[in-house]
C-alpha cells in the first residue's frame, strides 16, 4: 500500500503557515531556497520540508543574513535532509536569540506597561535598551520580554545616568560571556551531540534546554558574586 503524499498544502496555505506572502514564497522557490512542489496537473503542493526550510529562511533573515548569505547557508544542507534535520539548523540559531522587537505606538506601549509614560520614562527605557525610537514620532520598537524589567526600573526611580552606565556594563560583560559560551558550544557541546547517535528531535530538545540552563547558571553566579562583593565591602569598612 502506497503512503499518502506528505505534500498537501497549497502555496496559499504554506504562505499563511510561515507568515510570508505568496509572492515571497514563489520568489524564494524561484531562487532555489525550497525544492519544487509536488505537481498534480497545474496545481503545486507543498509539505513539511518546504515549511521547515522557509522557517529557517525567516530565522536567518531575523539574524540579518542577506539573501546571498542565506542561499550559501542552505546550499550546505543536503537536499535529502528531513524536515526534522532542517529544523535542527533553526534551533542552533534560535537558542541565543532574544525576542524579536515589535513596533508599537506610545498608547499601545502604555497599555502594555500598565501605566502612563512620561517623556522622562521613555528616555530611561531607551537608555536601558528596552525600547528604541523609530523615525515616526511616538512609535517605538520594544522587546516584549524586557518591558516588564524596564517598568520595574521606572518604579525604583533609577537615574538615567545610572541606567546608561548599567547598560554599558551589562552589554560589555554579556557580549564576552556570549562569545565564550558560543565557542564552548561550537567546540565541545555540538560535536558531542552530533556523535551521540540521537535522532534530530532529541538533539533539538537538548539544544533548547541548553539556553535556559545556561541562563540559570549565569543568574546564580551573578547572585553569588553580588553577595561576595557586599561581604567584601563590609570587610573593608570594618
Amino acid at each position: 500500500m502506497n503512503a499518502a503524499p506528505a505534500e498537501t498544502m497549497s502555496v496559499e496555505q504554506l504562505s499563511a503557515r510561515v507568515g510570508m506572502t505568496v509572492r515571497t514564497v514563489r520568489f524564494y522557490a524561484g531562487r532555489g531556497l525550497i525544492p519544487p512542489p509536488r505537481r498534480e496537473g497545474r496545481n503545486g503542493y507543498y509539505g513539511p520540508d518546504h515549511l521547515a526550510r522557509l522557517e529557517l529562511v525567516r530565522e536567518l533573515q531575523a539574524h540579518g543574513f542577506t539573501l546571498s548569505a542565506i542561499e550559501g547557508y542552505l546550499e550546505n544542507i543536503p537536499s535529502g535532509a528531513t524536515p526534522e534535520q532542517v529544523a535542527l539548523h533553526r534551533t542552533l540559531l534560535a537558542p541565543w536569540m532574544p525576542d524579536l522587537p515589535e513596533t508599537v505606538s506610545r498608547p499601545d506601549l502604555e497599555t502594555r506597561s500598565g501605566r502612563q509614560l512620561s517623556d522622562d520614562d521613555l528616555e530611561l527605557l531607551v537608555a536601558l535598551g528596552v525600547i528604541e525610537p523609530t523615525p515616526v514620532e511616538d512609535v517605538f520598537q520594544v522587546a516584549p520580554a524586557h518591558l516588564a524589567v524596564g517598568i520595574q526600573f521606572l518604579d525604583v526611580g533609577l537615574p538615567t545616568e545610572a541606567a546608561l552606565a548599567a547598560r554599558r556594563i551589562i552589554t560589555e560583560h554579556g557580549q564576552a560571556m556570549a562569545v565564550a559560551l558560543t565557542e564552548l558550544f561550537r567546540t565541545t557541546v555540538w560535536p558531542h551531540l552530533k556523535s551521540s547517535g540521537q535522532p534530530p528531535e532529541a538533539i533539538t530538545e537538548m539544544i533548547e534546554r541548553f539556553k535556559p540552563l545556561t541562563i540559570q547558571a549565569l543568574v546564580t553566579a551573578y547572585e553569588s558574586a553580588v553577595d561576595e562583593a557586599k561581604r567584601d565591602t563590609i570587610r573593608r569598612r570594618s
